[in-house]
């Protein structure tokens, strides 16, 4: 694996940083939270299934069906590998993150939580994964608590171990913050919740695409990630899951595919994964997905990290004397390449619009993150995040910008 990334090398990969925005000003991408820019290799592969291959897949048994089947087979081979799970089945193709949390929360949570049963969450989660595990509750009175958010943005672990001894059937938290940048010690705290009886589910959205990921060392029970965030296509994500809670989950959906035979009295569904996946998928993106699983394989996930810690870093000193900014979360040396911050007196979504106006895109609001923002007193944030195709030299212009929106409201 390399261990640094060349920024020209990189960035020339992908168009779209290419372009001029606002018709002069160069793109400076800081969004790639909400999403990541696509590699020129992930685009070709989804144009070249349309052109080449395109056919729906498994039922079909002419030459561009068989194709199809293939490349679509690889990708989830190839996405299984890249996070260390030795058997396909295990993964589920699904839309994205939050449809892979909420499949767990309308099979996995309907049949086997029952009234009075505690879910433990944490005060740092995505909307994604809150409003699903909120509706089952709802649904089957169930209760909820939430590990704290210490003020330096860490999870108050204390907290999350006394919660344990009341033995939730169900844990679920991120793995990290898409608004701290928080990085959990996921492989501890799943193994203290197996330790106290309960079912763990991981937010991967964050984590998957900024550093190495191996569920064969960590070991939860369901984990979720999206395919855009990782250089991929939007409408493809996934789903890890134990073989054998998926063999004892009913059918998310009901369609062509989830069966093995359908009669007139009633159905019988189909082996993992694809009891999980009615009716045609995304075909031409989950060949994309693997086109980006090969792309950062190519550059090498500790090298990705690496060089987020080091911009990351860089950006704490660029940021440092910025009059009235502050930023949330743990310091640079313990975080992932999100940097969160607000400006005294200047709304967030002022800020966006100015830097918006010289070229920089930011990400201002709650970041689908309202309560944490509640723990911290704050209607919304900036945030800037990182990604491989970002340089020294898109902070500098972040800060030349930061320098602008103060002038225009002293």
């Amino acid at each position: 694996m390399n261990s640094v990334i060349s920024n020209e090398e990189i960035a020339c990969q992908f168009p779209i940083l290419k372009q001029p925005i606002h018709q002069d000003k160069r793109l400076v991408y800081l969004d790639s939270a909400a999403t990541a820019q696509k590699p020129l290799v992930v685009i070709q592969s989804m144009n070249a299934f349309y052109e080449h291959t395109n056919a729906n897949i498994h039922r079909g048994i002419h030459a561009l069906a068989e194709a199809a089947t293939e490349a679509y087979e690889n990708a989830r081979a190839k996405t299984a590998r890249f996070i260390g799970v030795q058997d396909a089945r295990q993964l589920v193709f699904t839309r994205n993150t939050t449809e892979s949390i909420n499949l767990i929360a309308y099979t996995w949570g309907r049949k086997f939580l029952n009234k009075g049963d505690l879910i433990v969450l944490t005060e740092m989660e995505h909307h994604s994964n809150l409003v699903p595990w909120y509706v089952l509750a709802e649904e089957k009175e169930l209760r909820i608590e939430f590990v704290r958010v210490q003020d330096d943005g860490t999870l108050d672990m204390r907290h999350y171990l006394d919660l344990l001894e009341k033995k939730p059937r169900l844990v679920a938290f991120t793995h990290m913050s898409n608004v701290l940048g928080t990085i959990n010690p996921a492989k501890e705290m799943i193994q203290e919740a197996h330790t106290a009886g309960a079912v763990v589910v991981v937010d991967g959205a964050q984590a998957v695409p900024h550093f190495s990921v191996n569920l064969t060392d960590l070991e939860p029970d369901f984990y979720a990630f999206s395919g855009h965030k990782m250089c991929g296509p939007t409408g493809i994500g996934v789903l890890y899951g134990k073989l054998d809670l998926l063999n004892a989950m009913p059918p998310f959906l009901g369609g062509g595919d989830m069966i093995k035979k359908v009669t007139f009295e009633g159905f019988s569904t189909n082996d993992v994964p694809y009891k999980f996946e009615a009716g045609t998928p995304a075909i031409a993106e989950g060949i994309g997905m693997g086109a980006a699983v090969d792309f950062l394989e190519s550059v090498g996930m500790d090298a990705v990290f690496t060089h987020e810690q080091e911009l990351t870093q860089y950006a704490f000193n660029v940021l440092a004397d910025v009059k009235g900014l502050r930023i949330i979360g743990p310091g640079a040396d313990v975080r992932g390449g999100v940097v969160s911050f607000t400006l005294e007196g200047i709304h967030p979504h002022d800020v966006a619009q100015i830097l918006d106006s010289k070229g920089i895109a930011v990400r201002a609001g709650h970041h689908c993150a309202m309560p944490l923002h509640q723990r911290f007193n704050l209607p919304a944030t900036t945030r800037a995040s990182l990604y491989l195709y970002n340089t020294r030299a898109d902070l500098d212009a972040l800060r030349t910008g930061l320098d602008k929106v103060i002038e225009i409201f002293a």
